[in-house]
């Protein structure tokens, strides 16, 4: 696994030099953009929109649009002067309970693993975190870019969990249907808290598989062993949609019926 960053954990006084790895990994399957007719690879280029002319590199440059549809052009040296100090140091700033934080702050989890020399405070940071039961709230700068995040403990490793800030969220209310003032009745809570028990299990992350990914392999296979000419034979599955009601409540009994059988 190739490290991303390294740098060190800045906690009071004392740093510990780390190696920080992705916690994620994708399984996407990569499909290229190709002309059906001959299987040829589409090329994106990049072309003016004014001249249709494809525009080399060293000729590109950001520009921020104004209301009018002019452009102001930032260059390098824009960027440099205000992007944030860069630092190799993940600063523990303050430490809180995690069950403070909603969870739609949570985005992007990293390994931290110590250097050979400092495995000693890497664990000792480890076991009083563990023990206070909290996380360190730290800032750290990644590609130019100052991020926010906690460091927890997660069986033997320290985690860097990324975290977003506060005005990168959505009001809910932007969505403009969020009901408020609705009128519940005790028989359809209690039937909905029903179907809430029925389903509860203890999670089990193991249990739960990216199928279509697997689907799409399985189909990409046989296509390339059939003859040319001719499809595979594939089972389509349908979704089944239930039917229509008009009466919450027998939503619900339909629903409980449904999962006891």
């Amino acid at each position: 696994m190739k490290a991303l960053w390294k740098g060190s954990i800045s906690f009071g006084l004392v740093y510990i030099p780390i190696r920080l790895y992705s916690g994620t990994q994708s399984h996407r399957i990569e499909l290229d953009m190709v002309r059906q007719k001959d299987k040829c690879q589409i090329q994106y280029v990049r072309v003016c929109k004014k001249d249709g002319k494809e525009v080399p590199w060293e000729d590109i440059a950001k520009g921020y649009r104004k209301e009018n549809g002019d452009y102001i052009i930032i260059d390098k040296s824009d960027f440099d002067k205000i992007s944030p100090e860069k630092s190799d140091s993940i600063d523990i700033f303050e430490f809180i309970k995690e069950e403070e934080i909603p969870s739609k702050y949570l985005e992007k989890p990293y390994i931290l693993e110590p250097e050979k020399s400092a495995k000693k405070v890497y664990a000792l940071l480890r076991e009083a975190l563990r023990k206070s039961e909290k996380v360190g709230l730290c800032k750290f700068v990644m590609r130019t870019t100052q991020h926010l995040g906690i460091l927890k403990v997660e069986e033997d490793a320290i985690l860097l969990i990324q975290i977003r800030f506060n005005d990168e969220l959505r009001d809910p209310d932007e969505a403009g249907l969020i009901p408020k003032d609705i009128s519940i009745t005790k028989k359809e809570l209690d039937m909905a808290m029903s179907i809430i028990d029925q389903l509860t299990e203890t999670f089990d992350p193991s249990k739960y598989k990216d199928t279509y990914k697997d689907e799409l392999i399985k189909m990409i296979k046989a296509k390339a062993k059939a003859k040319p000419g001719k499809q595979p034979a594939t089972s389509t599955r349908k979704r089944k949609t239930p039917a229509a009601k008009d009466d919450l409540l027998e939503q619900l009994k339909a629903s409980l019926a449904a999962i006891k059988n």
